[in-house]
């Protein structure tokens, strides 16, 4: 079965971190870039990072871009996120997802955080889901 498993999450204070990782099984990671998102009840789901098959080309939604930082190991098929400077807003589910490149793409592209819309729902560019981690920050 190819899956992808988050572990991490957990209560944390205010301005404190996390290192949230990402483990795959199944499939190997080269050839898929790998995204983080997150998830409030009620609320649409949000990209927070993106990194190519290659590691070169890293993205992050600006709120994060500063205070998170993503990698990977392919070898060890795990991808990380570091969070720094953690706020109440960012209390939320964070799922990781695979996107395999397609034919042709080059090793630096990373898939769009955006979805489509097809028949009333939300089409994301990734193949592969884990089912989350919960972050909660709190004091």
């Amino acid at each position: 079965q190819l899956q992808l498993v988050e572990s991490g999450g957990g209560l944390v204070q205010p301005g404190g971190s996390l290192r949230l990782s990402c483990a795959a099984s199944g499939f190997s990671l080269d050839g898929y870039a790998i995204g983080w998102f997150r998830q409030v009840p009620g609320k649409e789901r949000e990209g927070v990072s993106c990194i190519s098959s290659s590691g070169g080309r890293t993205m992050y939604t600006n709120s994060m871009k500063g205070r998170f930082t993503i990698s990977r190991d392919n070898a060890k098929k795990i991808v990380y996120l570091e969070m720094n400077r953690l706020s109440p807003e960012d209390t939320a589910v964070y799922y990781c997802a695979a996107s395999r490149t397609p034919p042709g793409y080059g090793v630096n592209w990373c898939p769009s955080f955006f979805p489509a819309t097809e028949g009333g729902r939300k089409v994301y560019e990734y193949d592969y889901w884990g089912q989350g981690t919960q972050v909660t920050v709190s004091s």
